[in-house]
């Protein structure tokens, strides 16, 4: 029996950093834990967002591959300027538009970014 699930993000050296720019640029999200190596990295982390665990670390190898947008976080919210402020604010300083905020027939407003660490988020007002 599974007694727990939750995604995890693997970073390479900037767990901290990532993980403090989603509690600064996300309403209500919290780094819950941080437990760090001897080097400084991070060796397991905790993230709440929205009721949604997220456990992260730094990996202590260096690997040749990163996040892809094919797995994102999705973020429901209540209002079209919701969804602008949090696109631009997760896609500032380095991330991208993967689908600008906009109406796409399946919701009043969507955007679909990545940030600069890498990890995708999509943001919907249905």
């Amino acid at each position: 029996m599974i007694a727990a699930a939750a995604p995890f993000l693997m970073f390479q050296g900037r767990c901290e950093e990532a993980l403090t720019f989603y509690a600064a640029a996300v309403p209500g999200a919290r780094i819950v834990t941080l437990d760090r190596k001897p080097d400084g990295q991070v060796a397991m982390a905790r993230m709440a967002i929205a009721g949604l665990e997220i456990m992260a670390n730094d990996s202590p190898p260096v690997h040749d591959f990163d996040f892809t947008p094919s797995t994102s976080t999705f973020l429901s919210v209540e209002s079209a300027d919701e969804v602008d402020a949090l696109a631009a604010a997760l896609a500032a300083d380095g991330g991208s538009a993967l689908m600008p905020a906009g109406d796409y027939g399946f919701s009043r407003r969507f955007a679909w970014v990545k940030d600069r660490f890498g990890p995708s988020w999509q943001i919907n007002c249905p």
